[in-house]
C-alpha cells in the first residue's frame, strides 16, 4: 500500500510533529502515575514494559476480572474506560478460515475477556488520574 498526505493532514501533522517528544514523556509519567496509584491491588494487572524499551503509552491497558462489570460501574461513576481490543486475532472473520477455536488460544482469549484501557493522554491533569484509579480500585472491590 502507497499512502501519501494530503496538504492540510500534512500541514497539520507538521505542525504536531515538534510537540511529539514532550507528548510521549507525558504519556509516561502519566502511566508512572497510574502504576503507583494501583500498586497493590493485586486484582488489577498493569501493562508490563520491558526494560530494554521505552513505551510511549498510546493506551495505558490493565487486566482484571469481570471487565465489563467494572467498565459499567466506572462509567456509570463518570470516568470512561475503553475496550479496544474485545476480539483476539483467531477470532477475527478474517482468520476464521484457519480453524482456530477460542480454546487454541487460551491466552489470547482470556486477555481479550480481561483488557480494559483506561483514560490517558498528554493533557490529563493528576486530579484526574487520581479519579480514575480510586474509581477503578472500588469497582473491582465492589
Amino acid at each position: 500500500m502507497n499512502s501519501r498526505l494530503d496538504t492540510l493532514q500534512a500541514a497539520i501533522l507538521r505542525a504536531k510533529l515538534p510537540h511529539l517528544v514532550g507528548w510521549n514523556a507525558a504519556r509516561r509519567a502519566v502511566a508512572a502515575r497510574y502504576d503507583e496509584l494501583l500498586a497493590g491491588e493485586n486484582r488489577i494487572q498493569m501493562p508490563g514494559v520491558d526494560a530494554r524499551a521505552e513505551h510511549v503509552f498510546h493506551l495505558y491497558v490493565v487486566r482484571i476480572e469481570d471487565r465489563n462489570r467494572v467498565r459499567q460501574l466506572m462509567n456509570d461513576q463518570g470516568v470512561g474506560a475503553g475496550i479496544h481490543y474485545p476480539v483476539p486475532v483467531h477470532e477475527q472473520p478474517a482468520f476464521l478460515s484457519l480453524g482456530c477455536a477460542p480454546d487454541d488460544l487460551p491466552h489470547a482469549s482470556r486477555a481479550a475477556r480481561e483488557v480494559l484501557s483506561l483514560p490517558i493522554y498528554p493533557e490529563i491533569s493528576d486530579e484526574q488520574v487520581k479519579r480514575v484509579a480510586q474509581t477503578l480500585i472500588e469497582a473491582v472491590r465492589a
